[in-house]
C-alpha cells in the first residue's frame, strides 16, 4: 500500500525538482494526480462482485508494477513530464483500488482487538515504504545522477519500484489467506444497487459528519508540509533552502527517518491496544502527529548546516509522525467502518483522509513560493489548529455501537 503512494505524493516531487520543473507545477500535478485515492469509494463496491478481494490485492500489485517501469522509459522522452504525469495517474488508479482489497482483507481477517494490536505494525510498515521509498531510492538516485545522469538514475528508481511490486504481488498471491468465498459474478445494474445502498448507509451513521470533519482535519498541517519539506531540503541556502544534496536528503529519510517511524508506528500500536481509544488517546496521538512539525520551522528559521542538527529534526518529526499516524487509521476502522458495508465504509474514510491530505497539498506550492520556506513554516504550525479541535470534539463509537448497527441493517 504505502510503495505507490509515497513514490507518487513524496519521491515523485524530488526527481521532478532534479529534471527542473518548478515547485509550484510540482506540488500542484503530484498532488492532482492523487485524487483515486479520495474517490475509491465509488468503485470500492464493485470490487465485491468478482473474485475475492485476495485476487484485486494481488493483480493491482503486479499491474502496479508495470505501469512504474513505463514511467521509467517515459523520462527519456522529450515531454516527459506531460507522459510520465499520464502514466503515474493510471498509478494512482490502480494502487488504490488495490488499498481498498487490501483494507478489506484486514478488516474481514481481524477483529476488533487484533486490529487494534497489529496496526501498529500497519503503520510501520506503511511507512517502512515512505522512508524506503524517500530514503533508500532517493539515496540511490542521487548516487547515480552523479554517474549515468539525471533521467537514467530516475528510470532505473522506477525499475526498482516495478520490479519490488510485481515481486510482492508474485508473493501475495500465495502468503495472503484464502477465507474469503469467491463472489458471484452479478450485473452492473446490482452493482450500481449495491453502491447507492454503500452510499446511503454511509451517511445515515451516526455522528458521520463530526467523524467526517475529523478525517479531513486531522492531516491539514501535514498536507501543507510534506510537498514542501523535500523541495526546501533541496533549494539553494540563498533561496531560504537547506542546500542538501539528493543522497543526504535519502540518507536522512532512509536511516535516521526509518528508525523514528518504525519505533514509533509500533509503540503507538501497543499504546492504543493497551488503552483503547478514547479521548485522552486520541489528543494525545494528535499532539504527537502535529507537534513536531516545529522542527521544520526550527530549520526554516535558523538554516543550520550542521547535518546532525538536520537529523535530529527529522528524527523528532518522523517518530511523531509514526506514533500519530495511528490515531486516524483507527478511528477510520473503528468509528466508520463498522457496519453493513465495512469494506467499503472504510474506503470512503481513507478516502476522505486523502482528500484532507490532497487538498491542502495542491496550494502548498504556491504558498511556500509565496510566503518563503520560513513563514510557510510556521503557517504549517498554526495550521494544526483545526486537528486539535476535531480531537476534542468528535464524537467517539461506544464498543457496543457496532452490534446495535448490524442488527439494525
Amino acid at each position: 500500500m504505502g510503495l505507490p503512494f509515497v513514490a507518487l505524493s513524496g519521491a515523485s516531487s524530488i526527481m521532478y525538482k532534479n529534471m527542473g520543473v518548478s515547485d509550484a507545477q510540482i506540488a500542484f500535478w503530484t498532488s492532482l494526480i492523487m485524487l483515486p485515492w479520495t474517490l475509491k469509494p465509488f468503485w470500492g463496491p464493485f470490487l465485491e462482485l468478482y473474485k475475492t478481494k485476495k485476487f484485486f490485492v494481488y493483480v493491482t500489485q503486479i499491474f502496479t508494477g508495470i505501469l512504474f517501469g513505463l514511467v521509467g522509459l517515459t523520462l527519456q522522452l522529450d515531454h516527459f513530464f506531460s507522459f510520465s504525469i499520464a502514466v503515474l495517474t493510471i498509478i494512482a488508479l490502480s494502487a488504490s483500488t488495490h488499498d481498498t482489497a487490501a483494507d478489506g482483507v484486514y478488516l474481514n481477517e481481524l477483529d476488533a482487538k487484533n486490529q487494534a494490536k497489529y496496526v501498529g505494525w500497519q503503520g510501520a510498515f506503511y511507512n517502512i515504504a515512505k522512508v524506503f521509498s524517500g530514503g533508500v531510492l532517493v539515496y540511490l538516485a542521487g548516487e547515480f545522477e552523479q554517474r549515468i545522469g539525471i533521467s537514467n538514475a530516475w528510470m532505473v528508481v522506477m525499475f526498482c519500484y516495478g520490479i519490488l511490486m510485481v515481486g510482492l504481488g508474485l508473493y501475495n498471491a500465495k502468503a495472503l489467506p484464502n477465507s474469503q468465498e469467491e463472489a458471484k459474478t452479478t450485473t452492473l445494474k446490482e452493482g450500481f444497487v449495491t453502491l447507492k445502498d454503500v452510499i446511503i448507509t454511509f451517511f445515515q451513521k451516526k455522528n458521520i459528519w463530526y467523524s467526517l470533519l475529523f478525517v479531513v482535519f486531522y492531516r491539514f498541517a501535514e498536507g501543507q508540509a510534506i510537498k514542501i519539506i523535500p523541495l526546501f531540503f533541496k533549494a539553494d541556502r540563498a533561496e531560504g533552502g537547506l542546500g542538501l544534496s539528493t543522497s543526504e536528503i535519502g540518507l536522512l529519510y532512509g536511516v535516521f527517518g526509518a528508525i523514528a517511524f518504525v519505533l514509533g508506528s509500533i509503540l503507538a500500536g501497543n499504546y492504543v491496544a493497551k488503552k483503547g481509544l478514547n479521548r485522552r488517546t486520541l489528543l494525545i496521538l494528535c499532539a504527537c502527529f502535529n507537534i513536531p512539525f516545529a522542527a521544520y520551522a526550527f530549520l526554516a528559521v535558523f538554516v543550520p548546516t550542521n547535518l546532525v542538527v538536520i537529523a535530529t529534526a527529522v528524527i523528532v518529526e518522523y517518530f511523531g509522525y509514526g506514533f500519530g499516524f495511528v490515531g486516524i487509521i483507527l478511528f477510520t476502522m473503528q468509528n466508520i467502518a463498522p457496519g453493513k458495508y465495512k469494506m467499503a465504509h472504510y474506503a470512503f474514510g481513507s478516502g476522505l483522509i486523502n482528500l484532507g491530505f490532497m487538498l491542502p497539498s495542491m496550494l502548498s506550492g504556491v504558498l511556500s513560493d509565496h510566503m518563503g520556506y520560513k513563514t510557510f513554516f510556521i503557517w504549517v504550525l498554526i495550521s494544526t489548529i483545526p486537528a486539535f479541535l476535531v480531537s476534542w470534539f468528535v464524537p467517539l463509537r461506544k464498543p457496543d455501537e457496532e452490534e446495535e448497527e448490524m442488527s439494525k441493517n
